[in-house]
């Protein structure tokens, strides 16, 4: 079981809940059904004894007898705790297991969408959404399950022996039983919308949160403290708000319980009394249908407590099934082509792109970067330069127009296949906590020792981590925040050293070295960019003077094209660019 692949969950009604989790563990939920069946009945020994105990052991002194009801209850004893041990082993294991599996699936799931989605959805959001809407399963296939089955049974076992003692009886206390299991339906109806309005509102504020932490630096700079902390107050009260709604619901389900549960009480004393003074009933059975009563209200009460969990697992699938019905990236059926080794041909053709229907963003943008040639874009912020990146990088499609990769169109070719032969350094020079060896290994997970060592001193890496006590093994915190922006930067140019792409993006690559450490860089550029087709986006125009074609891109067009010494003869928009920074 240890290596089962969680199975994929396409809907949260009880239908499918039952084809595709429950059913693929049927066999370990028959056997926590007959330990549950087993369980029950054994805990059911002891209240039957009670009526041979009075009736016929205290009332005629039979000590034989009593030995041996000693003997049934303690052997019932053992049985129930053997299997209770066993049922939370088995099944409660079994349920976290899935839990585990679901997880991994979703987080893989969430992964592979589109990058459209990380975008508009907050990080915090998606990470609530794995990991706390999959956490109710576990009642599905878990003690809950069976628990539930478990009270059935007990409440029939026990139902049919209150018949044989007293159908009047039994049918008396049968009616407050049905009121109650009315409202309780009742509840239930408005439970599961607000389990998943609740959902729904932790995973807002836990995106919120972790926004706020990342952006530590920020509150505090601008002593905002106080104001983020109004804003997750505000956040938590509204999951105050939901909760007390289902506390309220539930509060009533349970007080409706202990209300319709005493009715019954009352009755059974009532009629039961009555036939014990005209002697139509021994003490003995009157006893033994009073406990008897107590173990089929039980497991009614019970069975609704454990609908309310039921019905928050239902509200979590149905989150969980929502984001799992998401397409991925591959999805499209047009992605069938499997990219082989690139020689780097890239090619715009008529490509038009908008993030919103009535603001385009690139209006038509074409351009050939020939195997091998570096492509820089420049112009003003918002003019669509990291756009091109994005369309390149395949992050985004074209709405119209194509993206071409050695004649290849991207919407038709797996992303794996392009990207694995993709190289990139973005402007957030995004590191992971880890150490400096581990964030080059990103790129390539099995690249050896002294590959990753090559790599480290092209990019002048280790011009600063051997100076520190660990060197390549140095910590670097969350984000790399215990290096300055340069060495972030030089980082993230080794990682990319070390893919090997064919295909090269540089976002602002130089954007966060000093004077000193923009020098090293572009020492270790110029060897990364031989033989490697490469897109360059700068705002800085000294570090792109090389480069085989410039682009200068405004309102999203091409405004002009050439080589540096071209442009600046034009004295077009490129010259007043190039002017206006050597003056700064």
């Amino acid at each position: 079981m240890a290596n089962r692949k969680p199975s994929k969950i396409s809907g949260a009604s009880l239908k499918n809940a039952f084809r595709e989790i429950i059913w693929p563990r049927r066999w370990l939920i028959l056997l926590g059904l007959v330990l549950i069946l087993v369980n029950r009945l054994a805990g059911l020994v002891l209240p039957a004894s009670t009526r041979y105990l009075i009736d016929d052991v205290l009332a005629n002194s039979n000590v034989p007898m009593l030995y041996w009801i000693m003997a049934a209850v303690g052997g019932a004893v053992v049985f129930q705790s053997a299997t209770s041990y066993t049922l939370t082993m088995l099944l409660s294991v079994e349920s976290q297991r899935l839990i585990a599996n679901l997880r991994s699936q979703v987080q893989k799931h969430v992964l592979e969408l589109p990058v459209r989605v990380f975008d508009n959805t907050k990080s915090g959001e998606l990470v609530s959404r794995i990991m706390d809407d999959v956490e109710g399963v576990r009642n599905l296939v878990g003690t809950g399950l069976v628990q539930l089955v478990g009270g059935m049974i007990t409440a029939v076992v026990a139902g049919v022996y209150l018949v044989g003692i007293s159908p009047v009886m039994t049918l008396a206390a049968l009616g407050p039983l049905a009121g109650f299991a009315l409202v309780s339906t009742q509840a239930f109806k408005t439970l599961r919308p607000a389990f998943r309005e609740r959902g729904r509102i932790r995973a807002e504020i836990t995106g919120r949160l972790t926004e706020a932490l990342g952006g530590i630096r920020i509150i505090k700079g601008f002593h905002a403290v106080e104001k983020e902390g109004e804003v997750f107050h505000a956040g938590v009260m509204r999951i105050f708000d939901n909760v007390k709604t289902t506390l309220t619901r539930s509060s009533m389900v349970t007080s409706s319980g202990a209300f319709f549960m005493g009715a019954a009480g009352l009755l059974v004393m009532w009629i039961g009394g009555s036939r014990v003074i005209s002697g139509d009933m021994t003490v003995g059975e009157l006893f033994s249908f009073t406990v008897f009563l107590g173990f089929l209200i039980a497991p009614v009460v019970g069975m609704a407590n454990i609908g309310t969990q039921m019905t928050e697992a239902f509200a979590g699938l149905d989150r969980t099934a929502e984001l799992l019905s998401r397409p991925r990236e591959d999805d499209d059926p047009r992605r069938s082509a499997e990219m082989p080794p690139i020689d780097g041909h890239v090619a715009f053709e008529d490509v038009r792109f908008r993030y919103q229907d009535d603001k385009p963003v690139l209006r038509g943008i074409n351009f050939e970067a020939k195997p091998g040639m570096v492509v820089a874009l420049v112009g003003s912020s918002g003019s669509g330069k990291s756009t091109i990146a994005g369309l390149a990088a395949s992050f985004r499609a074209p709405d119209e127009g194509r993206v071409l990769v050695d004649g290849m169109d991207l919407r038709g070719v797996r992303l794996s296949s392009y990207r694995r032969q993709l190289g990139l350094v973005l402007q957030d020079d995004f590191l992971f906590d880890g150490t400096i060896r581990e964030n080059l290994l990103f790129a390539r997970p099995r690249a050896s020792a002294d590959e990753v060592q090559r790599a480290a001193e092209r990019a002048f890496v280790t011009e600063f981590s051997d100076r520190f006590p660990d060197g390549m093994d140095t910590v670097i915190g969350e984000r790399g925040v215990k290096l300055s922006g340069g060495q972030r930067q030089r980082v993230t140019i080794a990682r990319a050293i070390l893919a090997e792409p064919r295909i090269l993006i540089l976002d602002e690559a130089t954007s966060s070295l000093d004077t000193e450490s923009e020098s090293l860089i572009q020492k270790s550029l110029a060897e990364l960019l031989h033989g490697r087709t490469t897109l360059v986006i700068a705002h800085r125009l000294s570090t792109i003077q090389r480069a085989d074609l410039i682009l200068v891109i405004e309102d999203g067009r091409i405004a002009e094209q050439g080589r540096h010494d071209d442009l600046i003869a034009r004295r077009g928009r490129y010259h007043d660019l190039y002017t206006l920074q050597a003056r700064i």
